[in-house]
């Protein structure tokens, strides 16, 4: 179950933290501790042999990258233990102007009020100051249908949002979201569990056919330090977030979270991943049916060094990433160990390991 990989040469000076590839797979952005971003050309799989866009902003280790739909434009947000979240830009060459990447907006309300956060290894503790920078640990866009808004997480359990409006301007939301620690953001779909399959009412005697309705929610999980995953909200009437769920399963630190996509059906899926070595598989059958969990067992699948298998729900090492397929019926985990894992539903509703790579 081992699939073919592609070393790609990013002339990083550091250890690259993420790599994200855009809407159509044509541009690759990677992220490291030697502060910078740089975004690659990507052509039959690999990347052109041009040592791509270098993108310097950020005072420290940059931690992720995110794609916005393109119907925005090339645009890239990136997040960074000097507490920023910049947003850049694609401007294409007109005349003299040669084009490039410009840094569009410099987001810095993640501010640690009362401590200052430290870098031990990707992980945090807490010493005496006031106002100093706050890593910024996750970025996410959401849907495109719901606007250009990007959720973005903190290491002092803040979760902000911001929002692009018509007059070319930036709102942000700023709220807390976990007690110590918030590690990772992401949006529901667009559209509302279901609706795809929700009849239309036949209209009353005498009316005309209703146009049918477009169903679509703000709304998106966050993953905790306090070992929790958490489901926010947008109220229109009182234009704020609302804590709507809170999902308990994990024994440490969350990682990771990533809500499936769906295509209007009735059933959602999240997946977690854990410094507890636990990926968790979160099922809702309807949109009031309650979240049911389910742990992935590698168990079967995957040797440890050692040549023993780990506890069965147990993967070797701290489980780091989870992502899914655009269609959402797969799902990626990339372990401690240096392994990245495919994982897929079967029709008994187990999910079973499809394949298996090196990093």
């Amino acid at each position: 179950m081992v699939s073919d990989s592609v070393p790609i040469e990013t002339a990083h000076e550091d250890m690259i933290h993420d790599a994200q590839l855009d809407y159509y797979g044509k541009r690759l952005a990677t992220c490291s501790s030697d502060r910078t971003v740089k975004v690659f050309d990507v052509v039959d799989g690999e990347t052109r042999s041009s040592a791509g866009h270098t993108l310097k902003g950020h005072t420290g280790p940059v931690w992720q990258v995110a794609w916005a739909h393109p119907k925005y434009g090339h645009i890239l947000a990136s997040s960074s233990y000097d507490g920023k979240v910049l947003i850049w830009k694609e401007q294409q060459s007109q005349g003299n102007n040669a084009g490039g990447w410009i840094k569009i907006k410099e987001h810095t309300l993640h501010t640690a009020s009362g401590a200052r956060q430290l870098l031990v290894i990707h992980l945090f503790y807490t010493e005496g100051g006031t106002d100093s920078p706050c890593s910024v640990n996750s970025v996410s866009w959401a849907p495109h249908e719901l606007g250009a808004i990007l959720a973005c997480a903190s290491s002092d359990g803040k979760v902000s949002v911001l929002t692009f409006k018509n007059d070319g301007q930036w709102d942000a939301d700023i709220f807390t979201g976990h007690a110590i620690g918030c590690n990772a953001v992401s949006w529901a779909p667009a559209v509302l569990p279901g609706s795809l399959i929700t009849p239309q009412q036949a209209p009353a005697p005498g009316q005309a056919p209703t146009t049918p309705q477009t169903f679509s929610v703000k709304r998106f999980a966050s993953a905790g330090c306090d070992n929790l995953v958490k489901i926010w909200g947008y109220r229109e009437d009182s234009q704020s977030w609302v804590e709507e769920e809170t999902l308990e399963g994990h024994t440490d630190w969350v990682r990771d979270v990533a809500w499936a996509p769906n295509i209007g059906l009735p059933r959602s899926y999240i997946a977690t991943a854990s410094q507890d070595k636990s990926v968790l598989i979160w099922t809702k059958e309807t949109p009031t049916s309650p979240w049911v969990k389910t742990a992935l067992d590698p168990s079967s699948t995957i040797v440890s060094p050692a040549g023993a298998p780990p506890p069965p729900g147990k993967f070797p090492d701290v489980v780091w990433r989870v992502s899914w397929s655009l269609a959402g019926n797969l799902l990626a985990v990339s372990c401690g160990d240096g392994k990245v894992t495919l994982w897929k539903e079967n029709l008994k509703g187990i999910w079973e390991c499809v394949s298996d790579m090196n990093s």
